[in-house]
C-alpha cells in the first residue's frame, strides 16, 4: 500500500507514478495536505506506530479519521497531540496521567519543564506545528529567538538538525506539500547565510575547501552549515553550490587546488546513483580528497574508494571541522 498526498506530486511524474503503482499491485491512497498517517507520526515523534495503536485503544488521547478504505489519518490537531503527549511521555508523566489533561493542561506543563533538552524538543515541536499549519511568521519568529538567545551555531545544532532529522522523511516520501518544504527551507536559508555573513574568526586556518552538491542534490542546507562552521573558524571556502556537474568541479579543483572537497547529500533524486558519483569522481580526481557526509552515507556498504571519506553523523562532521 501507498499513500501519497495529491498535492505533493510533480505533475510531470503524476500518471507514470500511478501507473507504475497499479502495476506493481498496490492500493493508492491519497490523503490531504494536512493529513498524515500513522508512520508519519511515529517519524515525528519518535513513538512507535504499535504504541499510537495502544494509546488509541486504551485512551481518549486521539480520534484518527479513516479513508474509505478504512486507513487511519490524523489532522494537525492529532499531531501536536502526540508531539505534546510524547514530551511529556520522554519526561515522566504518565500516559494515564496525560489521558486527564487537556490541551491547555499540556501546554502548561511542557512550559514547566526545566531539562534544557525537554525545552530544546519543545521548541522543534513548535516549529512542525508552524510547518504543518503554514504558520511561516511564527516558525521565523521561534527560529530568531532562539538565535539571538543561543547564536546561530547552536540554533543549528539543537534546534534545526533535530528539525531537519524529524522532517526529512515526510520529504522524502512526499508525505508533505512541497510548499510546506521551499517555505520553511527558504526561512532557514536566509538564517545560515546571514550567519555566513557575520562569521569570523580572530584565528586563520591555511586550508581551502571546496563545497559542492553533485548533480540531482538540491539540498543545500547541510552545505551551508558546513560553511559557516569553516568560515567562524578561519578556515577558507569555495562555494559552488548544489546541483554542480562533476566537470565542473573538477575544472575548479584543478584552477584552485584546495585541501579537501565536501559534500552533504541529504534528498537526492532517484535518478541519482551513489556509486556512479563516488567512481566518478575518483576516475575525474584520483588525487583529490573528498569528504562525504549525510544519510548516503550511513547505508552504503561497498568498498569506498581510497580518496573519500565518509562522516556519518553530526558529531563526525564536527570533529572533523576542529580537526582542521
Amino acid at each position: 500500500m501507498v499513500y501519497c498526498n495529491p498535492k505533493a506530486f510533480d505533475f510531470r511524474f503524476d500518471y507514470l507514478f500511478v501507473k507504475n503503482i497499479k502495476q506493481k499491485g498496490l492500493t493508492l491512497v491519497t490523503l490531504g495536505m494536512n493529513a498524515f498517517t500513522i508512520k508519519d507520526l511515529e517519524n515525528l515523534s519518535g513513538i512507535k506506530a504499535h504504541t499510537i495503536r495502544i494509546w488509541e485503544q486504551r485512551y481518549s488521547l486521539l480520534s484518527p479519521k479513516r479513508t474509505e478504505t478504512n486507513i487511519r489519518y490524523y489532522s494537525n490537531d492529532e499531531l501536536q497531540k502526540v508531539l505534546n503527549i510524547a514530551l511529556l511521555n520522554k519526561y515522566g508523566y504518565k500516559i494515564s496521567h496525560i489521558d486527564r489533561m487537556t490541551m491547555d493542561d499540556m501546554n502548561q506543563k511542557i512550559l514547566s519543564l526545566s531539562q534544557v533538552e525537554a525545552q530544546q524538543e519543545r521548541i522543534v515541536n513548535n516549529l512542525i506545528r508552524c510547518m504543518a499549519n503554514l504558520q511561516m511568521e511564527e516558525f521565523e519568529l521561534v527560529l530568531e529567538a532562539y538565535i539571538k538567545s543561543k547564536g546561530i551555531e547552536k540554533a543549528i545544532i539543537q534546534i534545526l538538525f533535530p528539525f531537519l532529522e524529524r522532517i526529512g522523511v515526510l520529504w522524502l516520501t512526499n508525505h508533505i506539500n512541497p510548499a510546506q518544504e521551499h517555505l520553511v527551507t527558504n526561512i532557514i536559508r536566509q538564517k545560515l547565510i546571514v550567519g555566513i555573513d557575520g562569521a569570523n574568526s580572530l584565528i586563520q586556518s591555511d586550508k581551502t575547501l571546496l563545497l559542492f552538491l553533485p548533480e540531482g542534490e538540491h539540498h543545500e542546507l547541510g552545505l551551508l552549515f558546513m560553511h559557516y562552521l569553516l568560515k567562524s573558524r578561519g578556515i577558507k571556502v569555495l562555494y559552488l553550490g548544489a546541483n554542480v556537474p562533476l566537470k565542473d568541479v573538477e575544472y575548479v579543483a584543478n584552477l584552485k587546488t584546495p585541501d579537501f572537497l565536501y559534500a552533504h547529500l541529504t534528498s537526492v533524486a532517484n535518478s541519482f546513483n551513489f556509486e556512479k558519483f563516488l567512481i566518478g569522481s575518483y576516475n575525474r580526481m584520483p588525487n583529490r580528497k573528498i569528504i562525504v557526509s549525510g544519510v548516503l552515507t550511513q547505508s552504503y556498504k561497498k568498498k569506498v574508494p581510497a580518496n573519500f571519506s565518509f562522516k556519518k553523523s553530526l558529531s563526525e562532521v564536527m570533529e572533523y571541522v576542529s580537526s582542521l
